[in-house]
């Protein structure tokens, strides 16, 4: 069976995270949005455990169910360089145990979804490898709190410790990852670490598993592809339209070439801001290989339906209005994915005819995209030439899309349609 999963978000005793981060919450988005499964975040925090075992029955070691969704253990951690790490782990039990062990070390351990550790990388890893967690860098390439940011090399940071993944972020793609030799052999797993249960941000990134049933173990099988099990796709945001693609200002978020950053030595001459290198060109610095392992899953590039939706009305994006013609596709079509790529246009159209037009635009690659950097998203635009248009004149058109520096191959939408979602 094929299950989508998003392994990294946060619950509310998180800081800077929607109070609507609850189980119930989750478990309701998450079957709008089409995930089977989805990581519980912050489980070391011993409040969001104790929420999830009041709203979530267990139906095997390391597997909890809500009305449909399944949900794995999971939490995210802070270093002592201030590197975020993601665990998922193989029973509550172990969850309990890697807490006591971890607490002579953390002040916030008991009352932050995100605890800070006063340890090393590795120390952690060594950590979760004695007790069997999955461990990998969270958001590798992001220039806050990332591996990268603090290391030039998974060795440098892990020290010879084992990790199982490495997760992706939403700056980067399997193909930009791929551009450094030493990741062959990892998995990729492409997660949301989502703040807010909002459309636009659950799920918002995803794995397709290949697994005989959603369990911790089915899962832990395919990560170490044992088995027959494997993620078949990882999906998520073109790498353009994550907020540290390019290099830029975090403060006017004006961009400048790596060379130009260098010579304002990473001061902005305009506003005076702090320059964050963009993933971009922090993975141009680091590769060393134009391979890729032929095992690779593909990368499936996805703008969320609400942004989508939020662009063509003119709405904000958490607006009443983008929500309510969110929730007709949403009736009339089952799920989300469905509605992005599988629908014919002119059932789109039935519901929201220019929200059919730019759905058809995003699927073609005629979708403008203003990279992000800097703190900022990026941004989709329709071009005029297509508002204009008439259901019956898209095929036509002819339409040019201005490109950027770096355009990702697009998988084909139509290939991964089948499996359960």
């Amino acid at each position: 069976m094929q299950v989508d999963a998003d392994l990294h978000i946060h619950s509310r005793y998180s800081k800077a995270v929607s109070k609507a981060m609850t189980i119930p919450n989750l478990a309701e988005n998450a079957r709008f949005k089409g995930l089977g499964l989805v990581g519980t975040g912050d489980i070391l925090n011993p409040m969001w455990e104790a929420e999830l075992l009041r709203y979530a029955e267990k139906v095997e070691e390391g597997t909890y169910e809500r009305k449909g969704v399944r949900f794995l253990l999971t939490a995210e951690v802070e270093d002592d360089r201030r590197v975020h790490h993601v665990l998922i782990f193989p029973s509550i039990e172990t969850v309990r145990e890697m807490r006591e062990r971890l607490r002579p070390y953390s002040q916030d351990i008991d009352r932050e979804g995100r605890p800070h550790l006063g340890l090393s990388a590795s120390e952690i890893a060594d950590l979760a490898n004695e007790r069997d967690v999955l461990i990998g860098p969270a958001h590798a390439f992001t220039p806050w709190t990332s591996l990268y940011k603090e290391y030039n090399s998974l060795k440098e940071a892990y020290d010879g410790a084992k990790i199982q993944f490495l997760e992706l972020g939403l700056s980067a793609d399997s193909e930009m990852a791929d551009m450094i030799k030493a990741h062959h052999p990892l998995t990729y797993l492409s997660n949301s670490d989502a703040h807010s249960p909002m459309p636009h941000r659950l799920g918002r990134e995803f794995n397709r598993f290949e697994i005989k049933e959603v369990t911790f173990e089915e899962v832990r099988k395919a990560i170490l592809r044992r088995g027959g099990r494997r993620i078949v796709l990882n999906a998520g945001l073109d790498p353009r339209l994550g907020k540290y693609h390019l290099t830029a200002c975090s403060r006017c978020y004006t961009k400048y070439s790596l060379s130009d950053a260098r010579a304002f030595r990473w001061k902005c001459p305009r506003c005076g801001g702090r320059i964050k290198k963009g993933v971009h060109d922090r993975i141009l610095e680091l590769a060393d290989t134009n391979e890729r392992p032929k095992d690779r899953p593909p990368y499936l590039r996805l703008a969320p339906l609400a942004e989508i939706i939020a662009m063509v009305i003119g709405k904000g994006v958490e607006t009443k209005a983008v929500r309510l013609i969110w929730e007709r596709f949403l009736r009339e079509f089952g799920s989300e994915i469905r509605v992005l790529v599988d629908v014919p246009l002119e059932g789109l159209a039935e519901v929201h005819e220019e929200v059919a037009k730019a759905v058809w635009a995003y699927r073609k690659g005629k979708l403008v995209v203003i990279p992000g950097g800097g703190g900022k998203y990026g941004e989709i635009k329709l071009p005029e030439e297509i508002r204009r248009a008439g259901i019956e004149e898209l095929e036509a058109l002819e339409v040019e899309v201005p490109r950027e520096e770096y355009r990702p191959k697009q998988t084909s939408l139509m290939k991964f349609l089948g499996g359960a979602r």
